[in-house]
């Protein structure tokens, strides 16, 4: 019984992984040397860069992300986002040089490639964040990180990054 369990877990995360086209390769475009460029809520200015290689066999995507114009120059930050091909899933862990930790889980929603964070509470107050990939073109794509207080009903843009590829 076990044994049908696992094997229809698997079968139907499968299933899942197809419905939404998620695969090893879904994050393939984000491969390369970025420019980044933004405005934030105040209007000013930021730019920065964004390096992401593969390391580990090729298996694993390592990105190294860089603020240096703007009120967040100086803010650095790190990730490392490997698929799952036992469970179908993509899975990312950021940490930063402010202290940040976030750990993401990735999907795809038509034509945008996701990354978001477990729900949580603090100070009574369940929020969830994401990262949002879409508007690809072969050297360029925009980047928004949004927030949801509803369980997903609305998100709120809270950074849009505008990547160009160096190489």
């Amino acid at each position: 019984m076990k044994k049908l369990i696992i094997i229809l877990s698997l079968a139907v995360s499968a299933f899942v992984a197809e419905a939404q086209n998620i695969d090893a390769s879904t994050f393939d475009f984000w491969e390369g040397t970025w420019e980044l460029r933004w405005t934030d809520a105040n209007g000013q200015a930021g730019s920065g860069t964004n390096v992401i290689n593969r390391i580990s066999g090729g298996k694993v995507l390592h990105e190294n992300f860089s603020a240096t114009k703007g009120q967040l120059a100086g803010f650095q930050g790190t990730s490392i986002s490997v698929f799952n091909p036992n469970t179908s899933t993509w899975h990312q862990t950021w940490m930063d040089n402010q202290g940040g930790n976030l750990i993401f889980t990735g999907s795809v929603e038509g034509d945008r490639k996701i990354f978001s964070t477990a729900s949580q509470t603090i100070n009574g107050q369940t929020t969830q964040s994401r990262m949002v990939f879409y508007s690809f073109t072969e050297d360029s794509f925009t980047w928004d990180w949004e927030r949801t207080t509803d369980g997903g009903k609305t998100w709120t843009l809270n950074w849009r990054i505008f990547y160009k590829r160096i190489k």
